[in-house]
């Protein structure tokens, strides 16, 4: 398996640009980035290109959801937003080249019935996936546990499943957070099971306070050997809250890249 480095959370004592090429000699083999839009695609292109990393996934802009607010996709009234977070996704998309764009579902509105809100969610979805069909960049969704995101859509991997459903398109996959399945008080191996064959990506933190691992008590060899199992290929990324300094932070690195993954 292969490990990126989350740079919204990793490297963050250096300027955004320099964390790429900290990543890189920290061991990593690629760099994911929540929202990288405040950076020009050129600059972030060049820097990729310099420590030779690939820029493994980006979030599409979400609107006023980290804010608090309820996001874009899944809320009627923001058609217009949507459409044009889109826009500039694909515009940033074609320079960075991300192999994964992942759109986050948002808060259920207060007084929007919870189908509507999915309806809706499914056909910004469809929209997104025939729009970058054929760029090489593939679509993601994924669950995010209701405590953290209080009224967060899609929760668990029947949330996920009934969306892949919905949306019938080759080019959406699941992205599966195992801190956040594990903040939902569900089993790991059991939610990679439900999800067979259709996760596109994978993230982990230590549960319960979302830090490095080996700062709490999740117990990673057993899921990432059956993830082994069952045949996932993908990335495994590094979205953590460092508990000191980043570079305090890896001493799990090189353990894991030895594939050693107990403590």
């Amino acid at each position: 398996m292969k490990l990126c480095a989350n740079l919204s959370l990793l490297f963050t004592e250096v300027p955004l640009l320099q964390r790429i090429d900290a990543a890189a000699k920290a061991g990593f083999e690629g760099v994911e980035i929540q929202f990288p839009y405040d950076v020009p695609a050129q600059d972030l292109k060049a820097a990729l290109d310099e420590a030779g990393l690939p820029l493994v996934l980006i979030n599409l802009p979400a609107g006023d959801l980290m804010q608090g607010g309820p996001g874009i996709a899944a809320v009627p009234e923001r058609a217009a937003e949507f459409e044009a977070a889109l826009a500039k996704a694909l515009d940033y998309a074609r320079i960075v080249q991300p192999q994964h764009i992942n759109v986050l579902a948002g808060r259920l509105v207060e007084g929007l019935e919870r189908e509507v809100a999915l309806q809706t969610l499914a056909e910004r979805l469809r929209a997104t996936c025939d729009a970058f069909a054929g760029s090489g960049t593939d679509v993601l969704m994924e669950a995010i546990n209701c405590h953290d995101m209080k009224d967060f859509l899609l929760n668990t991997p029947e949330h996920l499943q009934d969306m892949l459903e919905r949306v019938a398109r080759e080019n959406l996959r699941a992205q599966l957070d195992l801190y956040h399945m594990a903040r939902m008080g569900l089993e790991l191996v059991d939610c990679i099971y439900a999800l067979m064959g259709q996760i596109g990506h994978v993230q982990f933190a230590d549960y319960p306070e979302r830090g490095e691992p080996g700062s709490g008590e999740m117990e990673f060899e057993v899921p990432l050997q059956v993830l082994d199992d069952v045949g996932y290929e993908g990335w495994l990324g590094a979205e953590y809250r460092p508990t000191g300094t980043t570079a305090d932070s890896l001493r799990w690195l090189p353990r894991w890249r030895a594939g050693k993954f107990d403590f």
